[in-house]
């Protein structure tokens, strides 16, 4: 059985046009936008780990310092804020949104520096294994959301750039009108303060 010239030259032209669409940028738009919306996953997860990790924290601290009831309190309150504000990827082109997750989670930050604090207060506490322990793994999950926030800001700014650039600004004002750049985190405004060293 042969094939007809026609049907060869019409299936050539169907994977000559399917090679050209492939390689001139239409997938690099969604290609970006899923990387980057799997590095706000990473943020979220590092950001649950942390909260997961304070109640232990919260409960050892608890039974050397009693009298530091204020402070607990306010870790405990803040990790309660702070997974209660949720951001869906569906909201990471809301900068509002994004504005308030962050707060919650840099009010956590404070009361958790706040809560590490007292431990100079009670050298027992500084001493004791399960503080110690929890301590060690709340440094690890710092470094962890400073780093996934670091690759979530970076696929931010490689998938807002494509939007805005050519090729990725025709594939944009033409097949993905509904794409919007997404919203990175800024720096707190006390983040350009230098702290205050006291001795």
């Amino acid at each position: 059985m042969k094939l007809s010239l026609s049907r060869v030259r019409a299936a050539f032209a169907v994977l000559a046009v399917g090679f050209a669409v492939s390689a001139c940028g239409y997938n690099t738009i969604p290609t970006l936008e899923e990387q980057a919306k799997a590095k706000w996953a990473d943020v979220q997860n590092d950001y649950q780990r942390r909260a997961d990790l304070i109640p232990n924290l919260v409960a050892t601290v608890q039974g050397y310092a009693k009298q530091e009831k204020d402070v607990l309190t306010s870790v405990t309150e803040a990790r309660a804020k702070a997974t209660q504000v949720r951001i869906d990827v569906s909201d990471l082109t809301d900068p509002e949104k994004l504005k308030q997750f962050q707060a919650a989670q840099n009010q956590l930050s404070g009361a958790l520096g706040r809560l590490l604090a007292i431990s100079e207060n009670y050298p027992d506490l500084k001493s004791n294994q399960n503080f110690l322990a929890l301590q060690a793994q709340l440094e690890g999950t710092e470094n962890r959301i400073a780093i996934a926030r670091r690759d979530y800001i970076e696929a931010v700014r490689v998938y807002n750039t494509e939007l805005r650039t050519f090729p990725g600004a025709l594939w944009a004002a033409t097949f993905f009108r509904d794409n919007k750049p997404m919203a990175e985190f800024t720096a707190n405004e006390n983040a350009q303060t230098p702290p205050q060293v006291k001795f």
